[in-house]
């Protein structure tokens, strides 16, 4: 079982605010610690799962890109896995993307986990000039990319210093799961723990089409609660993941405490 928080940096006081968070979640105990591909903070509903919902207005506050800070994450962290939940695959091309992910890879000491999803915020698209497309074209450029990433990632020389496990984010069941149970080494979702049942069931059998173990694949989800925790974890769960907002006072890791606290104990 293992614990995940992702830090958001959208509306954080400053980048060193952000910076402290990274170093505080790793002296508290997370296993893995995420960042996100925004370039704009989204705004949106105080909601736990499903879709997201944004807010009727979408303002600019204090935001830094990602990839970037996950590079200096890798030199100032020595335990913690890390990555960004989840990299937009249309930002970058994508055998870039593969030598990034080697490059923070060997920079971290073989820590990185590469999460990658379609995109979803319009706002990324249109004001950094990126076509935000349809539902489709962005999962027809998922599917592309995650060929062109395992390609490129078994032709880079030096090699990572791991087999860099692929994390993909969603839960669309015509597009995403036939992906992760081709391509992806963890699965991460927002689900009830019916849909999440009915999902799983669904993914053993596209996993088993694709040629592949179901068991390879790391199931991965939001925490919400202990019960949630306790009952998924039953399901297969073993990666429970965060968001942690700033305030103006910086970030407030109670609700990752008490996680880590289920972990230890469950342990």
């Amino acid at each position: 079982m293992r614990i995940g928080v992702q830090l958001w940096p959208g509306g954080a006081p400053s980048y060193q605010v952000w910076r402290q968070s990274v170093l505080e979640a790793e002296q508290l105990g997370a296993d893995v610690i995420f960042g996100y591909d925004h370039f704009h903070r989204p705004a949106l509903e105080p909601v736990r799962d499903g879709s997201p919902r944004l807010l009727p207005e979408q303002p600019d506050v204090n935001n830094f890109e990602g990839w970037t800070a996950l590079a200096s994450w890798g030199e100032i962290t020595k335990r913690p896995e890390i990555g960004v939940l989840v990299t937009g695959i249309g930002f970058r091309n994508p055998d870039l993307l593969a030598d990034m992910a080697r490059t923070v890879d060997h920079i971290s000491g073989g820590r990185l986990i590469l999460g990658l999803g379609a995109g979803w915020y319009e706002k990324d698209y249109v004001v950094y000039g990126y076509e935000y497309g349809s539902v489709r074209s962005r999962l027809d450029l998922l599917d592309a990319g995650l060929c062109r990433i395992e390609r490129r990632l078994s032709q880079l020389t030096p090699a990572p210093l791991h087999e860099i496990p692929l994390l993909i984010g969603g839960g669309g069941e015509r597009r995403t799961l036939p992906a992760v149970a081709r391509h992806a080494d963890i699965w991460h979702s927002f689900e009830s723990l019916g849909e999440f049942r009915r999902k799983n069931e669904l993914l053993k059998g596209l996993a088993a089409d694709a040629g592949r173990k179901d068991t390879s694949i790391e199931r991965a989800t939001g925490w919400t609660s202990h019960a949630h925790a306790e009952d998924l974890h039953t399901e297969g769960v073993t990666l429970f993941t965060t968001e942690v907002h700033p305030t103006s006072d910086g970030y407030d890791f109670a609700e990752l405490k008490t996680m880590i606290a289920w972990r230890d104990q469950n342990s």
